[in-house]
């Protein structure tokens, strides 16, 4: 399972705490931890710092309680949770696989299941909102997809058309094909001509020469 990691697990930039303009990257890789900082000052003493950098394996920053206090108070307790979380080996597997295999994963929940994963991550919300995903679920859940069916959920979009009832559905699609049938109504058929202009009075002349020509 670890060959499917990349090398570059983690990797956050932020602001040191205030009043410090100090820039900090946290880097975690396959094996190492890479702490660096640029320091930010006018101070004349400062401006000709370099910048620093702190690489240790996991191991050792698991017991460096210093290196593990800095980075908490740069970036936050949830961080370091996360990062002392990857140097024990204890990676988020399913949040580095493909998405296409992940919808398909996805796919095979219960609709309560979806709903909770979806609160998980910002990842996984927007693979649960996905309308890949609710095309996946509408084809298994229907024997058949009509071509109506697919270009209405294109328009309303497959997961308000999953939860759209059998009555209204039917409805929906009855109205789209009105609509569609009134619009080519409207439209002249091709190949066909506008009736020619007259000028007034030339079709009342016309319909005089007539009506006398036919009298005795």
């Amino acid at each position: 399972m670890a060959s499917w990691l990349p090398d570059t697990l983690f990797e956050i930039v932020g602001q040191g705490p205030a009043p410090s303009k100090d820039y900090y990257q946290l880097l975690v890789t396959r094996s190492q931890i890479i702490f660096r900082w640029w320091k930010i000052s006018l101070r004349s003493e400062y401006r000709t710092a370099k910048p620093g950098e702190v690489k240790e394996s996991h191991v050792d920053f698991l017991e460096n309680s210093h290196l593990q206090v800095q980075v908490a108070l740069i970036f936050g307790a949830k961080i370091i949770e996360y990062v002392l979380n990857l140097c024990q080996g204890k990676f988020d597997f399913l949040e580095r696989l493909s998405d296409s295999l992940l919808l398909c994963i996805i796919s095979y929940l219960d609709l309560e299941d979806i709903a909770r994963l979806s609160q998980t991550s910002r990842k996984f919300a927007k693979l649960c909102m996905c309308d890949t995903l609710w095309e996946q679920i509408v084809q298994s859940a229907c024997d058949t997809i009509t071509p109506d069916m697919r270009a209405l959920a294109e328009d309303i979009g497959w997961k308000e058309m999953f939860f759209t009832n059998r009555l209204q559905l039917q409805l929906q699609l009855h109205r789209r094909k009105q609509k569609l049938t009134s619009h080519r109504g409207a439209e002249p058929a091709l190949g066909t001509r506008p009736p020619a202009h007259r000028p007034a009075g030339a079709v009342e002349a016309r319909q005089a020469q007539l009506l006398s020509a036919s009298l005795p």
